[in-house]
């Protein structure tokens, strides 16, 4: 089994330390590759190559047109290798090939997307008070970008950074979750494919502790821009004042799925299981708080757990799995753990809460499709992210009370209502303190919307112009195309 190897200032290499890595299938534990395991070494040279290749090369002054163009050859690319991509991606993660395939698309959509965008904003002329001036505003290029991405959508998230990054003009240094690495190191071969200059794109494999930090810290880098947990995202941000980098980071949520009685109920349900049990519940926006009407509490967990208890667990790659494993072992036992917590607070098991009996599941990190009813604000089970296949349960009585609830977090990545009444659920969304809000639906993203949270969710926004705009500095130009003395002193 051949190493997987770094990608730094344009050349396949090992890690300096000579030290690798086994990625696991979570699944079955089986080992599927070997990749190299770099560390603060391996980053510092690949912070020194994009330093240089913005400093020195021509990526930055390359016209947008042409950036569009190589990055819109990599969506191309990421179509024609979409298969292996995903089936590479369902390995990594233990999710089924199906949304693997999902996210591929959806990825080629991005790149896509980030191509069209690249030379649509030539400034902004302003209008001078001052005679025979000209003022403009322009967008220029942050400079060298830390990448950091998490394991849950290895390559979707990656490429809401790449893809905007190289657009507007930057070099970066990507570094992706040492556990799920594969579908990214694929990456950054289609894009050496297509022709990316000598240290503009760089990979480094390794873990947060050494790689992540060097990023975080090295004053050599302009942007460090994170998707993860809270408390790293914390330290990322600590670390991040030594040269005041910008930040941009995106730390999860919990997010209230709000229904309200007059909701159609068959969908409602339908779509609550849709919020949180695609890749076992390890989205960030997952809809794992449900706030559900007093009045048709009973009618609404009866029919959930009824869904619940039918959904079939297994290999990503049988054709029959609605839901796979959780990513590790590690993992495993923190949902365990969240869900044991919950239960000592008073919330009650309707459905799940264990592993699956079945031996056919024995070897990987499974856990049941799990409803916790009986659960209020102020438990630790509601407020803090499980990122599980975990939903808990909570009433309302009042309009008022099911948007303080939704509210009681220190999260605001995302939230749902469900209500025939059009104009209560615009009442709700403008009360609403999160990023993103849907009317109807749960969990629907595309490349031309904005992606972050309000709160503790994060900084910055990815996706659509915003997410462009993170990886852009505006400068104000000033011209006096008449200069003349002033004969002040």
């Amino acid at each position: 089994m051949d190493t997987k190897k770094q990608y730094i200032n344009g050349e396949w290499v090992l890690a300096l330390s000579g030290k690798t890595r086994e990625i696991i299938n979570p699944f079955n534990q089986e080992r599927i590759a070997i990749v190299a395991e770099g560390n603060e070494d391996d980053a510092r040279l690949a912070i020194k190559a994009a330093r240089h290749a913005f400093d020195h090369g021509d990526w930055a002054m390359t016209s947008a047109t042409d950036r569009g163009n190589m990055i819109r050859k990599i969506a191309e690319f990421i179509e024609r290798d979409k298969e292996e991509l995903a089936e590479l991606e369902s390995l990594d993660t233990g999710k089924t090939v199906e949304e693997s395939r999902g996210d591929m698309d959806d990825i080629a959509g991005v790149f896509r997307y980030y191509a069209d965008l690249a030379d649509k904003d030539g400034g902004e002329i302003i209008d001078s008070p001052i005679p025979n001036t000209i003022s403009k505003v322009v967008k220029e290029p942050v400079g060298v970008c830390g990448q950091i991405t998490p394991w849950n959508y290895p390559l979707l998230q990656a490429s809401w950074k790449l893809a905007p990054a190289l657009a507007a003009g930057n070099t970066l240094i990507m570094k992706p979750s040492e556990i799920t690495p594969l579908t990214t190191v694929k990456v950054f071969e289609l894009m050496e494919e297509a022709g990316i200059p000598k240290g503009v794109a760089n990979l480094v494999l390794g873990a947060g502790a050494t790689v992540g930090e060097e990023l975080s810290i090295n004053e050599d880098v302009d942007l460090i821009s994170f998707t993860g947990g809270i408390e790293t995202g914390k330290r990322i941000m600590r670390s991040a004042s030594t040269n005041v980098k910008k930040l941009a980071l995106e730390l999860g949520g919990k997010n209230p799925n709000v229904i309200f009685a007059d909701a159609d109920l068959e969908t409602a349900v339908d779509q609550a299981l849709n919020a949180v049990f695609f890749h076992a519940g390890q989205i960030c926006s997952a809809g794992t708080r449900i706030i559900v009407e007093e009045s048709i509490h009973d009618t609404f967990v009866q029919k959930l757990v009824q869904r619940v208890k039918n959904i079939r667990l297994g290999s990503g790659f049988d054709k029959e799995t609605q839901m796979g494993p959780l990513i590790s072992k590690e993992h495993l036992q923190k949902v365990m753990k969240y869900v044991d917590n919950g239960v000592r607070e008073g919330a009650q098991i309707a459905v799940g809460g264990a592993q699956p009996a079945d031996s056919r599941l024995q070897d990987g990190f499974f856990y049941l499709p799990t409803v916790l009813t009986g659960c209020t604000t102020e438990m630790d089970v509601v407020q803090h992210e499980g990122f599980g296949p975990v939903i808990t349960v909570e009433t309302f009585k009042s309009e008022e009370e099911a948007v303080r609830l939704a509210n009681d977090s220190i999260y605001g990545l995302a939230g749902g209502v469900w209500t025939k009444d059009i104009a209560k659920a615009e009442r709700c969304v403008a009360k609403m303190r999160m990023g993103t809000v849907w009317i109807n639906e749960f969990n629907v993203y595309f490349p031309h919307a904005p992606w972050g949270g309000f709160k503790q969710s994060g900084i910055g926004r990815e996706l659509g112009r915003l997410g462009l705009e993170e990886y852009q500095e505006s400068k104000h130009v000033f011209h006096n195309i008449d200069p003349q003395p002033i004969h002040w002193f």
